[in-house]
């Protein structure tokens, strides 16, 4: 009897030690995974030319609303309407475990009532990207929803689980409401269906 439960007590301590081991350090992968918010401070300044407290502010909102992305793209694009928009940009996917940068593009038609054009710097926050190849989709969004935080424009696009965060500073003169869509892409197309 008591080298059953010098047995049940071993037993329980192995099993207890071997759940513990992978739960510690999962939180670790995680982080390792992600961009902390100094980080994207930190690139989205040098990349805007803004100063990193002009960053934080706008990065404020969006790391209390969605937390650490796994990637980001940096870029330009440029777009126009008449009630009917369209918007061309290309620019480089940044994911944290892989190193190289993989060149993507995106291209989207959409409707409403908004006139102009402008010319865009854009930063995109990527969230639950699993893999590079996973943002080659289309992404739908709401312009109008789009914020400004010291000179910077936020927006938000999603499609299933993964959500983008364009953050937009550049020059032009574009006014009003729209809805559409982003489609990212491995070559330029010049269809922005």
């Amino acid at each position: 009897m008591r080298f059953s439960s010098v047995y049940a007590i071993f037993g329980a301590v192995l099993l207890a030690w071997t759940f513990a081991g992978p739960a510690s350090a999962a939180p670790s992968a995680v982080r390792d995974a992600t961009y902390t918010a100094d980080e994207i401070v930190q690139k989205g300044a040098e990349f805007f030319g803004v100063t990193t407290e002009t960053m934080a502010k706008a990065v404020e909102q969006v790391f209390a609303k969605y937390g650490q992305p796994n990637a980001y793209i940096a870029g330009s694009e440029g777009s126009g309407a008449v009630v009917v928009g369209l918007r061309y940009g290309e620019g480089n996917l940044y994911m944290k475990r892989n190193g190289t940068p993989e060149k993507v593009y995106w291209q989207g038609p959409s409707i409403g009532f908004d006139y102009g054009a402008n010319a865009s710097k854009v930063f995109t926050l990527v969230y639950n990207l699993p893999a590079p190849a996973a943002i080659y989709e289309r992404f739908p969004g709401v312009e109008g929803s789009a914020y400004f935080v010291a000179g910077i424009g936020v927006n938000y696009q999603q499609n299933g689980k993964v959500t983008l965060v364009p953050m937009r500073t550049g020059v032009g003169l574009r006014a009003g409401v729209n809805a559409g869509y982003l489609s990212y892409s491995k070559e330029r197309s010049i269809s922005p269906f």
